[in-house]
């Protein structure tokens, strides 16, 4: 329940301002008020500067009639049509003009109705639509007889004025941009059906019936659409739906460039995945490759060290059948001597024989030799050329380690004495590093460079330029008066 409003309260018999009949009571903080009191005399007749409880005026609201209005559009009803002037001619008007003067009745042939009971019920129920209420001062209610605290039961301003809600009210929220949207089309859609309304006043001219009727719809419609156009034409109303709205153009260009933003960075995060990922990729690549090579190393050590194993048998094989036959011309001599002991004696021919057959063997052992030591320096000499090229690429690679390590080094140097290399494209920096780095882009730039330094390492007495200086460079003489004033004051400061 509202407490800042005014509401007749309920009726009942000795209880509040009003009676049960409508006839007024005043309750006993209000001397001031007296049965059968007309309202103007109330209206005349000052209130009290305080309240029932001692409160002063301004602790209570104020009346919503005694209130400034909110705005040029926030009025509840429109104001009542004026009366035509005297003698006018009654006649048939457009009802878009300005306020066309009622028809007679006996111009349609129609009896002025009388109001029913309904519609004179409805207008008692509207006691403020053409008279405002009666000045009055809050008055207890049974709270306030009880000793508790003051509580006027009623709507507010806006309970009594809905539609005002939002148009205009300087302390209000301010207007809703869907309402004006809303007042715009019902505006549109007025125009549109009194623009109808008028085709068919212009069609049913012969009709006097149905033109009082259309014309009665079209005077409803046109009041309708003032109503609509009321707070639309309301500048202040105006410049709050505008103000609205661009606040809410606002907010949706700042969300739209939040998510540009956002996209953007999503972008650039998608971008530094992939550099990332085509990154793993690569080491995972080198790695592979890497492991592979590895492996195929470690193979063709294992099938060289395989066959030089092999070989090495081979010429342990032959040494030993070398070793073998001279066994045997030994073990053929004692023989040869045993049996001569016991007067037998071989012929020539088996001795012929023999060593025919020994130096055969030993003629091809010595070959087989020969060929096992060919391929075993052959395997020698893979084995140390790939010893040493597994040096040199731990070399390189113990090289390349320590040339990172002074990169990194001199990096970090330069990071501290210059700055991040990496400026973004908007650093104020930016310039300045392109200034004196663009030598390393373009060697026009580098020979200007060069060509300005190399003018202080001339003679003194080259036209080109001069030395640096050894010592102190000390400043000329003044070459006025006036400036060696100046420089003998600034001396004596």
């Amino acid at each position: 329940m509202d407490r800042g409003g005014y509401r007749p309260p309920p009726p009942g018999p000795g209880r509040g301002y009003f009676g049960r009949g409508g006839v007024e009571s005043p309750g006993p903080a209000y001397p001031h008020l007296r049965p059968g009191r007309d309202r103007a005399e109330e209206a005349r007749t000052p209130p009290p500067p305080f309240g029932p409880w001692g409160l002063e005026q301004r602790d209570f609201p104020r009346p919503l009639w005694e209130r400034p209005p909110l705005s040029a559009g926030a009025e509840r009803y429109p104001p009542p049509p004026p009366p035509p002037p005297q003698g006018q001619e009654a006649g048939r008007y457009h009802p878009c003009q300005e306020q066309p003067p009622p028809l007679p009745p006996h111009h349609l042939g129609l009896q002025p109705l009388e109001a029913g009971p309904q519609e004179q019920q409805q207008q008692q129920q509207r006691p403020f639509r053409d008279h405002p209420p009666p000045q009055h001062q809050p008055f207890p209610g049974r709270a306030a007889e009880n000793g508790g605290p003051h509580r006027v039961d009623g709507p507010g301003p806006r309970q009594l004025h809905p539609a005002d809600h939002g148009r205009g009210d300087p302390g209000g929220p301010g207007p809703s941009v869907a309402e004006a949207r809303e007042s715009i089309l019902g505006v549109c859609r007025l125009t549109a059906e009194l623009t109808a309304l008028c085709r068919r006043l212009r069609q049913s001219v012969e009709d006097d019936a149905a033109w009082a009727e259309t014309h009665r719809e079209a005077l409803e419609l046109k009041e309708a659409l003032e109503a609509e156009l009321r707070p639309l034409t309301d500048a202040g109303y105006v410049a709050a739906v505008r103000r609205r709205l661009g606040r809410i153009e606002t907010r949706r260009s700042r969300a739209r460039r939040k998510k540009e933003e956002l996209g953007l960075e999503g972008r650039e995060r998608g971008e530094r995945a992939a550099e990332r990922e085509a990154g793993i990729d690569e080491w995972r690549a080198k790695r592979v490759r890497q492991v592979e090579e590895k492996k195929k190393e470690r193979e063709l050590k294992a099938a060289a060290d395989s066959v030089l194993a092999e070989v090495r048998k081979k010429q342990a094989d032959a040494k030993r059948i070398l070793d073998i036959l001279c066994a045997l011309e030994k073990l053929r001599k004692l023989r040869k001597e045993a049996a001569a002991r016991k007067a037998v004696h071989p012929p020539p021919s088996s001795d012929e024989i023999f060593q025919l057959h020994v130096e055969g063997l030993r003629k091809m052992i010595k070959k087989r030799s020969e060929l096992y030591d060919a391929e075993e320096r052959a395997l020698r000499v893979m084995l140390e050329g790939e010893q040493e090229e597994e040096r040199k690429r731990e070399r390189e690679n113990k090289l390349k380690k320590q040339r990172e390590k002074l990169e990194e080094q001199q990096r970090e140097v330069e990071f501290i004495m210059f700055g991040d290399p990496e400026l973004p494209s908007n650093h104020p920096l930016r310039p300045f590093r392109q200034y004196y780095l663009q030598a390393e882009h373009s060697p026009h730039v580098l020979v200007q460079i060069r060509q300005e330094w190399d003018r202080y390492l001339v003679p003194e007495d080259h036209p080109d330029g001069s030395f640096v200086p050894h010592g102190w460079v000390f400043p000329v003489p003044p070459s006025h008066d006036t400036w060696a004033t100046a420089l003998g004051q600034s001396e004596s400061w």
